[in-house]
Formats: structure tokens, C-alpha cells, sequence
């Protein structure tokens, strides 16, 4: 009986043997060039995915680098429209003054070039995507709490960014 077993564990190894070295020489062969012509395709359509990957991405950064060239300029720009207001506002200019005229067509060129001035949110609830609180004074009315009551600076956006959020005075 010991015999018997040895020689079953003999065929197993030998069986399991025979069977890596049919493995082993079904890898060594070649592939066809049926494999092969789907292993190339295969690669071209990757790279040809990749590639136009590649083109989209760059396509849209350069549009987005064209709406906002000159960022820092136009950045620059939002403390001059903003004494303009503040001397039209104190010296009640009208709409045939200089200022207000210069103010005017400043403003106007900036618009062109995709400055937006952000809506005035007087009333409405604070939105920290758009809004930055600097300070908070008690509401003068119950349903003023939590909404805006006083603008001290207004906000901008180039496009569809923030270039600089509007601060704004809080009801609590």
C-alpha cells in the first residue's frame, strides 16, 4: 500500500510537471499576426486617445488663459473705479462732468474685456463663495438677521471667477 501511494504522488508531480512545461511552451511560441495586429491597434488607439486628451486640455487652458490675461491688471484697476466712485458720490457730479464721463468709459472698456461688477447683494443672505464679512452689527429688524445690511467694498468677477469678493457688513 505505501507503494501505491507513492507512485500516486509520483504521477501527480510528473502530471503537474507535464503541464507547466505545455504552459511554459505555449508562451515561448510566437503570436500570430492576428494577436499582433490587435496588439498594435490596441496601442494606436490609446495613443490616439491620449493625443486628443492632450488637445482638448490644452485647448481649454489657453481659453482660460485668454479670459484671464491681464488678471493682475485689471486687479489693479478696482481701487481707481473705486475712488471714482466715491468722488462722484461726494462731489454730486453729473453725468456731463469729466470724472463721470472718464469714470464711464473706464468702467465700460473693463466690461468689454469680461470685468463684471457682482450684483449688489444688499438684503440678501451672506454667500462666502462671493461674499467676505468684515464685520457684524446687530440687525435692525428681525429678518435682517444673517443677510447683508451695508456694502463697504464691491466685488468683481472676470468671467466666471471671483477676482475679488465683495465685503460686505453683517445683521446678527
Amino acid at each position: 500500500m505505501a507503494k501505491n501511494k507513492k507512485d500516486g504522488i509520483k504521477e501527480v508531480e510528473e502530471t503537474t510537471e507535464k503541464v507547466e512545461l505545455q504552459e511554459e511552451e505555449e508562451e515561448k511560441t510566437p503570436p500570430t499576426t492576428e494577436e499582433l495586429l490587435e496588439i498594435e491597434k490596441d496601442k494606436n488607439l490609446r495613443i490616439f486617445a491620449e493625443f486628443e486628451n492632450f488637445r482638448r486640455r490644452t485647448a481649454k487652458e489657453r481659453m482660460e488663459l485668454f479670459t484671464t490675461a491681464n488678471k493682475d491688471m485689471r486687479t489693479a484697476l478696482l481701487p481707481i473705479l473705486d475712488n471714482f466712485e466715491r468722488s462722484i458720490k461726494a462731489n454730486n457730479y453729473t453725468d456731463e462732468d469729466g470724472t463721470v464721463l472718464i469714470y464711464k468709459q473706464l468702467k465700460s472698456e473693463l466690461e468689454k474685456k469680461g470685468l463684471k461688477e457682482m450684483e449688489d447683494p444688499k438684503g440678501k443672505v451672506l454667500d462666502t463663495e462671493f461674499h467676505e464679512a468684515i464685520t457684524n452689527i446687530p440687525a435692525p429688524t428681525e429678518d435682517m438677521k444673517g443677510k447683508i445690511i451695508d456694502i463697504v467694498e464691491k466685488g468683481y468677477m472676470l468671467g466666471e471667477k471671483v477676482i475679488r469678493y465683495a465685503k460686505v457688513v453683517v445683521g446678527n
